[in-house]
This record gives C-alpha cells, structure tokens and sequence, in this order.
C-alpha cells in the first residue's frame, strides 16, 4: 500500500477514514448479527442515560463487541480468499474469531447486568 505523504496530513487521515467507514458499512449490510448488536448499544446506552447509570462501561462494552465483528467479519472475508474450499483450518479460524465476539458478548452482557441492574430493580421498587 502507497503512502500519500505525512502522517500528519488531514487529507491521508480522511482517506483513511473514508475506508474505515465503508469496512463499518460492509459490515452493517451483510452481517445480521452486527445489525442486533448496534440496537442492543443503542438500547444499553439508551437505558444507561435513563436510569442515570454510568455510561462508560456500556460504552467500552458495546464498542469491544461491535469492534470485534468487524474484525470477525474481515477475518471472514480474508480466510474465504485464502481458502475457497472447505479446509479444518479456515472452519478453525472463523470459529476462534466468532468465539471472540461471543466472549465479548457475555461478558458486555454481565457488566449490564452489574451497571443496568441495580439501577432498573430499585426503578421497579425490589432494591432498596
């Protein structure tokens, strides 16, 4: 890949981020799951401002999982190029990369369970 000057330059860096974009945009056409994952954000950052809950830990959570789908769906697309055929380590890699995102989720799901939860049973009148 060609360098286009310093890396300093604005031009370069919206380059740059117009790639970034259309790699998000990709990945919000063609994966359903990723598609889930920005509504489950929304709702958690949604429920978060309501409840008056602290916004930063469901924010690092949302962005870790929806950043490692990306991630899993660029692994994807690389490993189908690299391996059209069936092959046990192409099924190897895209299950580790998967396997991130869901560890990612279930640990996104319990830290909204610790911040979201308190706040939604005192809400409801069950917590003190």
């Amino acid at each position: 890949m060609r360098s286009d000057g310093s890396a300093l330059s604005l031009k370069r860096w919206w380059r740059s981020a117009g790639f970034a974009w259309a790699g998000i945009a990709h990945t919000y056409r063609t994966q359903a799951n990723f598609r889930i994952e920005v509504a489950a954000a929304v709702i958690a950052a949604a429920l978060a401002l309501a409840l008056q809950a602290p916004l930063t830990p469901i924010v690092l959570c949302c962005t870790l999982v929806l950043s490692l789908e990306v991630v899993n769906t660029a692994l994807e697309a690389l490993t189908d190029l690299a391996s059209p055929g069936i092959h046990p380590l192409a099924k190897i890699a895209k299950d580790a990369a998967a396997a991130a995102v869901l560890i990612a989720s279930l640990g996104a799901l319990l830290v909204g369970l610790a911040v979201l939860g308190p706040p939604m049973l005192k809400l409801v009148g069950l917590h003190p």
